[in-house]
């Protein structure tokens, strides 16, 4: 069975994957993995200083140096293992939430993460990285993460409620169109209200598009609402959201529809850095 990948790396983005994991793990009835990458740039690099000091010298100083390497390896496994522990506990007090897993990598997380593809089913991820502990940055690595993994993502802001109600952010696009068959089906937002919102005209056109995404919604048994606003959509979306206390967005990866462009450059970083509930990304 695939698994539900919460990424643990410290930050203060930690509790809010955890527990957005473990409510996603308990809604698909699927198994939780937490997941603590030791990346390269964390560990000790050692270095070639042959020829900027004596022989005796330079074999006495690598010496030290390999030891230095060993001791911060372990340190940075066993505080990883730490982590994941905590981690472990916190998820395991979540409703319905038992098959939960550890496990430790070292190397960059993008390559972690694809590695994982085959047995992820969602993978979960905090705004904001450990290198902006205070929030106020999202993750330096998020961007790539987001155009290499083909697996659904939610990204989670420090903390975690559990969503009432769910928006998706619809333009028509086959891959949008996918994206409305993909949640008819799905368990995660089972029982929930949909709402469906186009930014753009409120043609003719645009209101048979949304007739469709209802009728499809509904007959996965999802009450629907359905709205087209205009203005920019970044902030359009947001307002609509606002507005109706919706607590999650759900939205297609990077494409060339208007609402798709907005997930790369700045709008994607004022978008991320200003979101307070969950952001699901489809595939």
């Amino acid at each position: 069975m695939s698994n539900v990948i919460a990424c643990i790396d410290g930050s203060t983005a930690t509790n809010g994957v955890v527990e957005s994991a473990a409510w996603a793990a308990s809604q698909m009835s699927a198994p939780l993995t937490l997941l603590h990458v030791i990346e390269e740039g964390h560990a000790a690099a050692r270095q070639d200083m042959t020829g900027n000091i004596g022989l005796g010298s330079r074999e006495k100083l690598l010496d030290e140096l390999a030891e230095l390497d060993a001791q911060k390896s372990k340190l940075l496994l066993e505080h990883g293992h730490q982590l994941l522990e905590q981690a472990k506990q916190k998820a395991l007090q979540q409703d319905n939430v038992t098959d939960v897993s550890m496990r430790q990598r070292h190397g960059e997380l993008v390559d972690s993460l694809l590695k994982l593809e085959p047995e992820t089913r969602l993978l979960v991820l905090g705004l904001h990285g450990e290198d902006h502990s205070d929030g106020s940055h999202i993750g330096s690595q998020l961007e790539t993460v987001l155009r290499r993994v083909h697996k659904p993502i939610m990204l989670c802001p420090d903390k975690f409620n559990a969503p009432q109600s769910a928006m998706l952010a619809y333009d028509a696009s086959n891959s949008t169109k996918k994206s409305v068959e993909l949640l008819a089906k799905s368990p995660l937002f089972s029982g929930m209200p949909v709402h469906v919102v186009m930014v753009g005209a409120d043609s003719e056109t645009n209101q048979a598009e949304l007739d469709w995404a209802r009728e499809t919604l509904e007959q996965g048994g999802h009450d629907v609402e359905t709205a087209i606003v205009a203005g920019d959509v970044e902030p359009a979306l947001h307002q609509y959201q606002d507005q109706h206390d919706i607590g999650v967005m759900i939205m297609g990866a990077y494409g060339h529809s208007k609402i798709r462009q907005f997930l790369v450059g700045s709008t994607t970083t004022n978008m991320l850095e200003a979101s307070k509930t969950p952001l699901l990304i489809l595939r």
